[in-house]
């Protein structure tokens, strides 16, 4: 499942600089709680879905969302995250099917629909994965405020710095909270069990 196209040295190195600009960007994102304003973390995208439908944020109104931010040639991060994703879910029980769980591609050049789907699925069916044009992933990356920056590597090929977190987001579309890379398993599946609890709030 894991795609090991980097140098060890890289490989190291990003999981490193990942993991440290989620937890950079949970102080940051504290300002981000009110929903409004030029601070206001999400918003309207343009995007394709994992099997080539064109998709707006539309398709995640009404119920709660947890959306990750990375790319399927990520050697650690996105791997971990996706699979302690899964088996919160499962923990989850009947209340995970009340959320949206969104996979957004920061590496749209590589991440094709199929690349995406085939990545996604194997971690749990309920995942969708979003991708686009670059222009349309620049977009909704300025929207939920996440920095991404490809950094070049050996023989042409390439990683992809993103923050290590989740975005919790209410069935308004309104930013709730954030799950940390790695975050304890109670702590997480409380948050996400919280959000749940807005279902139908909207």
């Amino acid at each position: 499942m894991q795609r090991r196209h980097v140098l060890l040295a890289a490989v190291t190195g990003f999981a490193v600089t990942a993991a440290g600009l989620g937890v950079a960007a949970v102080g940051w994102l504290g300002g981000g709680r009110a929903k409004g304003g030029s601070g206001a973390i999400g918003g309207p995208f343009n995007l394709v879905d994992d099997h080539g439908a064109a998709v707006t944020e539309a398709v995640l109104a009404g119920k709660p969302s947890v959306i990750y931010f990375g790319y399927t040639y990520c050697p650690e991060v996105c791997p971990t995250t996706l699979s302690d994703l899964a088996r919160w879910m499962k923990k989850l029980g009947s209340a995970a099917d009340k959320l949206n769980y969104a996979f957004v591609s920061v590496d749209p050049e590589r991440d094709t629909p199929q690349v995406m789907h085939d990545y996604v699925s194997a971690f749990d069916p309920r995942i969708h994965g979003f991708t686009g044009s670059p222009a349309q992933i620049a977009r909704v990356a300025r929207e939920y405020r996440v920095y991404y920056k490809r950094i070049p590597g050996s023989n042409g090929d390439y990683v992809v710095d993103h923050p290590a977190i989740l975005y919790l987001m209410g069935p308004d579309g309104g930013f709730v909270d954030i799950i940390h890379y790695q975050e304890d398993d109670a702590s997480a599946v409380d948050k996400l069990r919280r959000l749940a609890s807005l279902a139908g709030s909207s």
